[in-house]
């Protein structure tokens, strides 16, 4: 087995090395002055199960392209099977026709990678269940939850004060399976997008007033869906609120937003690279959530379950 890191999330790539016991792959990710990818892998990978860990985080396109011609280099290079890491998967949010004549952006890059030589996936929180669907290749999707809950319970010991929140409708399935798994009550933020990266809170449905809520989402990149949510909340008489978001894409002034919001505390994994700003905001934290991928890889290469990850 190798790993080989491209240049999205090295941290993550080394801590993955690290809790497995191997080194990263060597490898030189290059820009000619047109800023056209160059891969060149100094190590034999004749044979080799190789993983290639990428996230397709900002600048998305570049890491996409850096993701595709390392995985054509092994594919010429021989490798025995190719799967492609991807801890954050971008593209995801266009999973469907919003109108007419646009595209499905998601399906595409499902495509591409698989047309570039990977032979199979491993992705942790998809925006949308049905991506799974979008590759021709496997696919494993892992969960962050296990991470979470764990977090929560450390961070939070009187649970029967707490309730999960989901920040809109199209999250409560999610919200649901951490409130099931913590044995805590459920409510959810209805809210109204009158255009994208804009929205309005409407109503709180479920009991808040007097209780600790914690808001948990897949993605957080503006973060107005979620400061907006957690106003709401301690308007409705919510104790406090806190949030924790599998992929902290936070583009823009998401930071200094959270930073000047109500919330106690945003969590979010290490999916993408931490920032130095994301370092000295005083109310967000980084969990890692790279045992997790590790295990998975390892339980890929040994060909064992990896669905018992989720449990």
């Amino acid at each position: 087995m190798k790993l080989l890191a491209c240049n999205s999330n090295i941290p993550l790539a080394q801590s993955m090395a690290d809790y497995l016991g191997v080194k990263l792959t060597e490898v030189s990710i290059k820009r000619f002055a047109d800023q056209e990818v160059f891969v060149e892998i100094h190590e034999n990978v004749r044979g080799e199960d190789v993983f290639v860990i990428q996230s397709t985080g900002f600048p998305a396109n570049d890491h996409i392209m850096e993701l595709l011609v390392c995985l054509d280099a092994l594919r010429r290079a021989s490798a025995k099977r190719v799967t492609a890491v991807i801890p954050y998967f971008g593209y995801a949010r266009q999973d469907r026709k919003v109108g007419p004549r646009t595209p499905i952006s998601a399906k595409l890059v499902a495509n591409i990678i698989a047309a570039s030589g990977a032979n199979r996936v491993l992705t942790i929180d998809l925006h949308a269940g049905q991506i799974q669907g979008f590759f021709d290749i496997p696919l494993d999707h892992l969960f962050a939850l296990p991470v979470i809950v764990k977090d929560i319970k450390e961070h939070y010991k009187k649970l029967d004060q707490l309730t999960i929140v989901s920040p809109d409708v199209g999250g409560v399935v999610r919200a649901r399976a951490l409130a099931n798994r913590l044995g805590v009550q459920l409510a959810i933020v209805d809210k109204r997008r009158e255009k994208a990266g804009v929205s309005e809170v409407m109503n709180i449905i479920g009991e808040v007033e007097g209780r600790d809520c914690i808001l948990f989402d897949d993605i957080v990149d503006s973060a107005g869906t979620l400061c907006n949510a957690a106003k709401a909340l301690k308007d409705a008489g919510a104790n406090s609120v806190a949030a924790y978001v599998t992929h902290g894409v936070l583009s823009g002034a998401a930071i200094e937003r959270v930073s000047k919001s109500v919330l106690t505390s945003l969590v979010v994994t290490d999916t993408l690279q931490t920032t130095e700003e994301m370092k000295n905001a005083s109310n967000i934290r980084v969990v890692s959530i790279a045992p997790l991928l590790a295990e998975a890889v390892k339980r890929i290469s040994d060909e064992t379950s990896v669905s018992s990850l989720f449990d």
